[in-house]
């Protein structure tokens, strides 16, 4: 494959994710309206093939589950061959690294070798576990772009480039229907309260959490029978085996059970802060294999493992793992939200806090405005305000 047009405003971006695809193709359609010359070439899944990105490999191909397999890793090692190639033989002005840690740091050592200014967008979560890896990032990333609050103050204290963009979530997160037409498409009766279940988007996740949370709702509707339980199936699960029939299941309106719901359960994970951003009171659940379970206790170095506390800087939703994670703790929790209108309506004021800390809409633009900095001077001039 060729190296693209030879120009000065050629940027090599790495998104190897599905949410690296999402945000970054915001980013890349904001990159190229404040910098209309740039051309952008390297990894990337079909939302950021669809904005102009030139694709060496496809992000799909490494989308990993779990321990990879030789042929994972032969993947993986095709694709970092076919971008190194790129970077050694026709440097670009900028290479952009969205996440994907694993991937994206050894490639910013060869980049920084090849004298390759690195722009990191989202950044990986060193703060949580893997520390020493700071330690990487301060020598071979020249810019890191952070879209949590207390990020910042992590990567300055060792003495790293840092500016907090806001979360891009606030551009995503936006439910569109009105509880009476999405209660029409769901089958559902707009008279009765909801009650949402997001078990998780991974197979073991859901292997461990669904009969789980069945459980749970199974209780719930013992002490409030006119409950109405919805179950999310997330984009990458081709099923959700629910053995219940008392429950519905719905695929591609998360953020209308959200909005809709009087709380929700969740799997811990992104998920958390976009039931925050939409403001619905919720329980984190967890459950891992005994030796994962002890062995992450030892590895990862923040007080809470959902990214809502995490920003709250507070235990403001509850967290139940492992063995504390039982049907009959969840229904406990889930139902002081139905029967404490004044409980559930403080955890909404705080949950609007924790929004507030996210920032303003317009994370991708405000990255891309840094990003196009490494471009200024070279081709056409950049309008950046």
């Amino acid at each position: 494959m060729s190296a693209g047009p030879q120009t000065s405003l050629r940027v090599l971006l790495i998104a190897g994710e599905a949410s690296g695809d999402l945000h970054g193709a915001a980013f890349l359609r904001a990159l190229r309206e404040l910098v209309p010359g740039v051309y952008a070439q390297g990894i990337g899944g079909a939302r950021l093939r669809a904005a102009g990105l030139e694709c060496l490999f496809p992000a799909e191909a490494l989308s990993i589950m779990g321990l990879p397999s030789w042929r994972d890793l032969r993947t993986v090692w095709a694709a970092f061959r076919k971008v190194l190639k790129i970077l050694r033989n026709s440097p670009p002005a900028l290479l952009v690294l969205i996440d994907f840690p694993d991937f994206n740091l050894w490639l910013a050592r060869f980049a920084k070798r090849y004298g390759v200014p690195v722009f990191y967008y989202i950044s990986p979560q060193v703060w949580a576990w893997r520390r020493r890896r700071v330690q990487t990032i301060k020598k071979v990333v020249d810019t890191m772009a952070v879209v949590l609050p207390f990020e910042v103050e992590f990567y300055a204290r060792h003495g790293i480039e840092v500016h907090y963009v806001g979360h891009p979530l606030l551009d995503v997160v936006k439910p569109a229907l009105s509880r009476e037409t999405f209660c029409k498409l769901a089958g559902l009766d707009p008279s009765r309260p909801l009650m949402g279940f997001f078990p998780g988007s991974r197979p073991k996740e859901i292997s461990s959490l669904l009969p789980l949370f069945e459980e749970t709702l199974n209780l719930l509707k013992r002490t409030h029978p006119a409950l109405q339980g919805v179950f999310v199936q997330a984009e990458s699960i081709p099923e959700l085996p629910l053995k219940s029939t008392r429950a519905k299941i719905v695929k591609g309106y998360q953020y209308e059970v959200m909005a809709q719901a009087e709380a929700v359960l969740l799997a811990s994970g992104t998920v958390t802060l976009e039931a925050a951003i939409v403001g619905t009171p919720m329980v984190v659940a967890y459950k891992m294999g005994s030796f994962s379970f002890w062995l992450a206790k030892r590895l990862v170095k923040v007080p809470y493992v959902s990214l809502v506390n995490l920003v709250a800087n507070d235990a403001l939703v509850p967290e139940l793992l492992q063995k504390e994670a039982t049907p009959e703790n969840l229904a406990s929790h889930l139902s002081r939200y139905l029967d404490d209108p004044l409980y559930a309506r403080r955890i909404r004021e705080r949950l609007a806090e924790v929004k507030k800390k996210l920032g303003p809409p317009g994370a991708a633009w405000r990255a891309a405005e840094l990003a196009a900095r490494y471009l200024k001077g070279r081709g056409q001039a950049i309008a950046i305000t």
